[in-house]
């Protein structure tokens, strides 16, 4: 994993003038808090990235269970922030408002650790099918994860709506589908 700049950089300032344009009191509170706690975590990161990813090595065969919950909040760089963050504004605006701040708080809370969990989880499958034991060393950080489960929420809560996909009018149904795909075709990895 690389090592990332901390401060301010080209990402974050879009990303605060962005914020600033929707106005920090359209953003409802968790949603608000989110935003806040991972740009914190951008400037001020709890350890170096290496020491907060999240792959099965670390946190299965070391025990070092601390990185569930550090991983998301921590992102590669600040394009990753920022990508990571808009798509929270979005998406924790409309969520927020339809399920309320308590049942969103959780929500988040839960989408966090078990989207980990997962993670591991398939990485595992990844051994096992391919026998290729070099998948428990991927390590992986950032929102994304939470990001997609909030998304297949969203359109289970807003059926048939029409998302934009680079542009393209694409069935909500299928937009968090075609993103992910969108996402890894423009930033793999």
């Amino acid at each position: 994993m690389e090592r990332r700049q901390r401060g301010v950089s080209a990402g974050l300032l879009l990303l605060l003038y962005q914020i600033s344009q929707v106005g920090l009191q359209n953003i409802p509170s968790v949603t608000l808090g989110v935003l806040v706690l991972n740009i914190f975590l951008f400037l001020n990161p709890v350890r170096p990235l290496p020491e907060v990813c999240l792959s099965v090595n670390e946190a299965v065969h070391r025990k070092n269970w601390q990185r569930l919950l550090l991983a998301p909040f921590h992102h590669a760089d600040d394009w990753h922030l920022y990508y990571n963050m808009i798509s929270m504004l979005w998406k924790g605006i409309m969520l927020e408002r339809k399920l309320k701040s308590i049942w969103f708080a959780y929500i988040i809370a839960v989408f966090s650790l078990l989207i980990g969990v997962v993670y591991m989880v398939l990485e595992l499958l990844l051994v096992i099918i391919l026998d290729d034991p070099s998948y428990e060393m991927n390590c992986g950080v950032g929102f994304s994860g939470v990001l997609f489960a909030l998304k297949v929420l969203n359109n289970h809560y807003n059926p048939g709506r029409v998302s934009s996909v680079l542009g393209l009018p694409i069935s909500s149904k299928y937009a968090c589908w075609v993103e992910l795909v969108a996402i890894h075709l423009i930033s793999p990895g």
